[in-house]
């Protein structure tokens, strides 16, 4: 009797165990066949764009799935600093402004560096901004620099060639200014102002910021600041001491600007025929002129991307970024008119046979002899464009004649270096 009794006991337990396996093996079969995630910010920006729209075809390619989130620039910077800040965030992949951003995220830990990434297809003054003790932390995507848009028929007509240096650039706005035309124009506002005189500072041989310190009331920046306030005072569109670029593309495209010194992602705008009253073919676009001392206009890293440290799978993570920063979607960006960093995007002629021959001619240029910087390189740059911006608007105001303009400068100067000492980048060398 008491045999009879035990079997459905052992029968039970030997269920309860056949269960448990069977919990257990469905279990590791679960995590075994559950999909990688990897979350990435975007910017509402034209590649922002591009990656939102490939990123099914990685996901079906790789199995990772991607959790995407897109917001304007401002909006990314601002949640990207607060997730880090709290240590709340859950980021893996990321796009950031290296010029505003990079700073900020390296002292505080927030770039992980990127050692087995090959940037041998960029131009060493794309990647520079993001190398800190010879370690790689951003790779660079989108490149900008300074070119001179200027009106191909008003050159004929007046029987002038393109300038080469400052001497014919003056020449020539004098020369255009004439009938309603503004000679010459580039931005006069202050601080949007700071970015685009930076070229002119370059080619006098002169710098913002050199080993941790404000140098742009040297001579050499002196000069090339009065030169920019006289070209824009004498020769520039009515109200220039107001102007950034917004102001300055509808006077352009109605006709009344001969020769506009700018960043080269705006050629798209200037040839639209929606807007422009003169036909596309008569915008040209050269290189910004030598100076007296060199002929290196700016380029920078307009955007770049990276890994937050803190990822749970920097393995997926850098499949990623890998691919959303391949030749391959280098390629189909260039076709959409978004200027790449990848060397072999402008080296590939049918890539750049779709391509303005001016944009190509210039980014070349500018790949080669360009400095990587269109700003004071420091975490406090956008005080640092206020304060530069001051000595911009004197001279702009007074056609580059002001007698205090040297003490202005050097009075700035001062102001800027104290940014740096709060900073604690005074005297720093990059």
């Amino acid at each position: 009797m008491k045999r009879f009794c035990i079997i459905p006991f052992v029968l039970a337990v030997l269920c309860m165990l056949f269960n448990a396996c069977q919990r257990r093996a469905a279990a590791e079969t679960a995590e075994i066949v559950q999909p990688k995630e990897v979350r990435v910010l975007l910017p509402e920006h034209p590649y922002g764009d591009l990656l939102m729209s490939l990123i099914p075809e990685f996901e079906n390619e790789t199995g990772i799935r991607i959790i995407r989130e897109q917001m304007n620039e401002n909006l990314l910077n601002q949640k990207l600093t607060s997730e880090f800040t709290d240590g709340t965030s859950e980021v893996d992949v990321f796009m950031i402004r290296p010029l505003q951003e990079t700073l900020l995220f390296l002292k505080n830990g927030w770039l992980a560096p990127l050692d087995e990434y090959d940037f041998s297809d960029y131009p060493s003054n794309t990647i520079e901004i993001g190398i800190r003790d010879g370690r790689y932390y951003v790779v660079p995507l989108i490149v900008e620099w300074q070119v001179l848009y200027y009106r191909k028929d008003l050159f004929q007509a007046a029987g002038l060639s393109v300038p080469v240096n400052f001497e014919e650039l003056e020449n020539a706005a004098r020369l255009l200014n004439r009938d309603g035309v503004a000679g010459f124009a580039a931005r006069g506002a202050g601080s949007p102002a700071v970015t685009q005189l930076s070229s002119f500072i370059y080619n006098y041989g002169g710098r913002y910021i050199e080993n941790g310190v404000a140098v742009f009331d040297n001579p050499a920046a002196v000069d090339a600041i009065r030169l920019y306030g006289r070209l824009l005072g004498v020769y520039g569109p009515q109200g220039a001491i107001t102007m950034s670029w917004n102001h300055i593309i509808p006077i352009f495209q109605a006709g009344r600007i001969a020769m506009w010194a700018d960043t080269s992602v705006f050629n798209g705008q200037l040839i639209d025929p929606a807007n422009t009253q003169f036909p596309a073919e008569n915008i040209g676009i050269a290189k910004l002129p030598r100076g007296p001392a060199a002929d290196q206009p700016y380029i920078v890293s307009a955007w770049g991307m990276c890994i937050f440290p803190e990822t749970q799978d920097r393995e997926s993570a850098m499949k990623f970024l890998t691919w959303a920063s391949s030749k391959e979607m280098a390629q189909k960006a260039m076709i959409a008119n978004i200027t790449m960093a990848r060397t072999s995007v402008w080296n590939d002629p049918s890539i750049t046979a779709r391509v303005n021959p001016g944009i190509a001619d210039t980014m070349i240029h500018a790949s080669q002899y360009g400095y990587p910087y269109d700003r004071p390189f420091i975490t406090s740059a956008v005080q640092a464009r206020e304060i530069i911006g001051e000595v911009i608007v004197e001279s702009v105001n007074t056609r580059g004649t002001s007698p205090r303009l040297q003490a202005l400068a050097t009075q700035k100067a001062a102001e800027v270096n104290e940014l740096l000492k709060a900073d604690d980048e005074y005297g720093i060398t990059r």
